[in-house]
């Protein structure tokens, strides 16, 4: 299996207890989606590698204690400690009509409300604070938070991610620089020019 072929569904934080046990974070929106999982992949020197589950209970929000086959103590519960888990990209669940995952609209082009064909998705970024979308536009790459009220729909018979861009984010991109910074461009040539 490879990382292309999977997503991300969180990492292991810490041990528990002396009898190989972990305890799990799923970085997903509804872990409680994943609660009778069978196996995952861990990352392991660059490879995914299947380990399978013997038990699994849900603590708290997103945070499971589980105990995979095969890993019978501490230290070696410890090893695998900070890996990130991955499951296949079909164990992901059904979405509505319009809804969508971030790797299916890579390529997609954007179109916003008001301005009609902006560019094509590059990347998502996942920040500690927030969501960003990564859309290239005019030959530069323009972040586009991730939030509901922008994001419409995607339609992926055509391909288009359907915005509603929040007002003034395009200027952002398309002002050209203050005349303060041409005026200091201006004074840093004159400077070159006298030496």
């Amino acid at each position: 299996m490879h990382v292309d072929e999977c997503f991300l569904l969180g990492y292991i934080v810490k041990t528990h207890g002396t009898k190989g046990q972990v305890v799990a974070f799923f970085d997903v929106d509804y872990p409680e989606d994943y609660e009778d999982l069978e196996s995952v992949f861990l990352e392991q020197k660059g490879r995914l590698i299947p380990f399978f589950i013997t038990t699994m209970e849900p603590v708290q929000k997103g945070r499971f204690i589980i105990k995979f086959e095969d890993i019978n103590t501490i230290e070696q519960a410890e090893a695998l400690r900070n890996t990130s888990l991955y499951l296949s990209l079909d164990e992901l669940p059904e979405l509505e009509e319009g809804q969508f995952y971030f790797h299916d609209v890579i390529g997609y082009q954007v179109v916003d409300e008001q301005h009609g064909e902006l560019g094509t998705v590059k990347e998502f970024y996942d920040l500690p604070q927030q969501q960003l979308m990564v859309m290239e536009y005019l030959d530069q790459d323009m972040l586009v938070p991730v939030m509901d009220e922008i994001f419409l729909r995607a339609d992926h018979e055509a391909k288009l991610l359907h915005v509603s861009l929040p007002e003034g984010l395009l200027e952002v991109y398309t002002q050209p620089s203050s005349p303060d910074d041409e005026a200091d461009d201006l004074d840093e040539d004159t400077e070159e020019e006298k030496k």
